[in-house]
């Protein structure tokens, strides 16, 4: 029971377990067959971003630029393909690196000119939505390839294809972190960049190189974002950080840096998710889903700062339970 108790993922899945049955009790639309296949392809572009977040994240950074950087990454993509001719192929691969470029200015900021990352992605997140309204005089692009939606909407073995992308993307994420020089240098600059820099780490490199795979997660949700809608639009990604982060601090990510576990961000991505389709599913308005999005990164943050104070008074109370 000790080990069970200690276990990095059995927090997030009890906030996963609790969540669902709280909605499913108080919408019984939440378990319609309907309902739960279009949860599985909504999870699937907030936990690929929250990949990209968790890696800024574990460095001891912050990335408020995904939701921004998805609205212009679309509208790049769409006025390829529809006004520039561009192949499908072609422009996927373009889009994805350009989400790639646009991390690497977060992190050159952020890395080697010492910017704050809060300061450098909250300056972004306002730039990317900006340059994304220079587009096509900030309208809308539609209908941008009839083969885009299955992309997303598309099946292999009767099983959604975000779903390969989801289990390719994080297999791929859990591995680097935790086999690789390159992952074990990503948890050793967020807990202690100076030791860090003592044992012979380039911090600086690591940092930068974790805002470029934020920037290609993002790249890759604009894809999926696109095909979904089978559009671009600079209004596209709005409040996206939010839940890109708040899955990987539900899944026991710390904001200070150095601890967590990319898996757990899944969990917490679903998490978030199924409170928004709870919410949705009410007719919550969307100013109070912000609300809520904003409070359980709160309560979140707040758990993990006082994660050891809280095992105490446990500990103690356990302890006075056994002694009674």
């Amino acid at each position: 029971m000790n080990a069970i108790a200690r276990s990095p993922i059995l927090a997030p899945l009890l906030a996963l377990l609790i969540v669902a049955v709280v909605t499913a009790v108080t919408t019984p639309r939440f378990l319609d067959t309907g309902n739960l296949s279009n949860l599985a392809l909504q999870v699937s572009i907030v936990a690929i971003v929250a990949i990209g977040s968790t890696f800024v994240i574990f460095t001891g950074g912050i990335d408020l630029s995904p939701g921004s950087a998805i609205a212009l990454l679309t509208m790049v993509f769409a006025v390829m393909i529809k006004f520039g001719g561009v192949p499908l192929p072609i422009a996927i691969l373009l889009t994805i690196a350009l989400g790639g470029v646009l991390g690497a200015l977060n992190g050159a900021l952020t890395a080697y000119l010492r910017i704050p990352a809060f300061i450098t992605t909250l300056a972004a997140l306002s730039a990317f939505r900006g340059v994304a309204f220079m587009f096509n005089n900030g309208s809308p692009v539609f209908s941008v390839h009839e083969a885009l939606e299955s992309i997303f909407y598309g099946t292999f073995l009767s099983l959604p294809l975000p779903l390969y992308y989801l289990i390719i993307l994080f297999a791929a994420a859990w591995y680097v972190l935790r086999y690789t020089a390159f992952g074990r240098s990503i948890y050793a600059v967020g807990g202690n960049p100076s030791a860090a820099k003592l044992s012979g780490l380039n911090v600086q490199r690591t940092q930068f190189l974790a805002f470029v795979i934020a920037g290609l997660a993002a790249g890759l949700g604009a894809i999926l974002m696109a095909a979904r809608l089978n559009s671009g639009s600079p209004n596209y990604g709005v409040g996206l950080e939010l839940s890109a982060i708040a899955a990987a601090v539900i899944g026991g990510a710390s904001l200070a840096g150095g601890r967590g576990n990319i898996i757990n961000t899944c969990i917490g991505a679903l998490t978030i998710v199924i409170v928004q389709n709870g919410l949705n599913l009410n007719a919550v308005p969307t100013s109070v889903q912000t609300i809520v999005i904003g409070a359980i990164i709160v309560i979140a943050v707040g758990i993990d700062m006082w994660r050891r104070e809280l095992g105490a008074s446990l500990q103690r109370l356990t302890g006075f339970n056994r002694a009674t």
